[in-house]
């Protein structure tokens, strides 16, 4: 078999999200392939209406429900498992793509010999085929057989996997299961799935269409939620570990361990969670500064980090207390500054 699309689903039954996610994967134009659809113990009628895909197209749906919730990194496991194409697809079940976006994608792979290809995507925020705001996903620079230099560069910058195809082969060969019951399970993940490619091809043009929408995992911020962006920055250290490459690729894997680990998680916490803790802002940097004491000094870090932050960072690995408080109150001075201009 040629392909595996596999489709973590939760609670997407609403607005037809997920129908529309599941016509634009049934009308895939490319040849011998499978939808592997699982279900992560959905509360709503997403079960049925997967259940309903695979008596219509019996032949290449195929539909799964787990027995616990295990969030999508379970989901995305129990496809791996029983896939049999030779290439894996992920997608998030409130998305969709062009008829062809697989068929292309697996032709670049045939015509240069690469194991992952990749693409790019618009954002959207109504179903339809419309390209949106286009997001360069990977840069062409990063293409071809992967040295050291191209490594470092997917690292820094690898884009979202649900907008490439991956080696089954490569996927087994290395192990590469996803953490369970976390969210931020492609953070933790991401890293090995492109360092262990040998060649990489990129297709920019936007094939896949990013829903926006407010139940997206990226516009829901909640305690639970952070500390499982941290759980997935330790994994990504580990997984390095594990493949071998993390003294390699330190600096890079340093900047984005930061980036993961601390910068998002304290400024998306204090922005987006109702009551913050003392305690969670005060360990997240205590336990950044044990790990990469010398962050700050990181050259990506220098030259990526925004010099607002930098003050702010500054500002939490001196006093937590000092910090939380001065935060709060330029937080509050902007919304002021906001509403009177309104």
């Amino acid at each position: 078999m040629k392909l595996s699309i596999i489709v973590p689903v939760y609670n997407m039954a609403a607005e037809k999200k997920l129908e529309y996610c599941l016509d634009s994967l049934v009308a895939q134009t490319v040849a011998d392939y499978e939808i592997i659809a699982v279900d992560d113990c959905s509360t709503d009628e997403s079960w049925d209406i997967l259940r309903r895909y695979e008596k219509r197209f019996p032949e290449k749906f195929h539909a799964l429900r787990l027995n616990e919730n295990k969030h999508q990194g379970g989901a995305k496991n129990a496809g791996i498992k029983i896939a049999q194409g030779d290439w894996i697809g992920f997608i998030d079940s409130d998305d969709w793509i062009t008829p062809d976006m697989y068929e292309r994608l697996i032709q670049r792979a045939e015509e240069t010999g690469a194991d992952l290809v990749g693409c790019d995507y618009c954002l959207t925020s109504e179903h339809s085929m419309q390209v949106g705001q286009v997001v360069h996903n990977n840069k062409s620079s990063q293409t071809g057989v992967l040295d050291d230099e191209k490594k470092r560069s997917l690292i820094l910058d690898g884009g979202s996997l649900v907008v490439k195809i991956f080696r089954r082969s490569m996927i087994l060969k290395h192990e590469l299961w996803f953490p369970e019951h976390i969210f931020y399970e492609d953070n933790a993940l991401g890293n090995s799935y492109l360092v262990l490619a040998k060649h990489f091809e990129y297709i920019e043009e936007p094939l896949y269409y990013y829903y926006q929408h407010e139940s997206s995992t990226v516009h829901t911020i909640s305690e639970k939620r952070c500390e499982d962006r941290c759980v997935a920055g330790r994994l990504m250290l580990k997984e390095a570990e594990r493949h071998d490459f993390l003294d390699k690729y330190r600096p890079e894997l340093e900047y984005s361990f930061t980036l993961l680990f601390y910068v998002n998680t304290l400024f998306t916490y204090m922005a987006g969670v109702k009551r913050t803790k003392y305690r969670f802002v005060k360990k997240l940097g205590e336990e950044m500064r044990c790990l990469f004491p010398k962050f700050q000094e990181n050259s990506y870090y220098l030259e990526r980090t925004h010099e607002e932050e930098k003050k702010l960072i500054r500002m939490q690995m001196r006093s937590t207390l000092w910090f939380m408080a001065y935060y709060k109150l330029l937080w509050a001075y902007r919304n002021f500054r906001k509403r009177k201009k309104k």
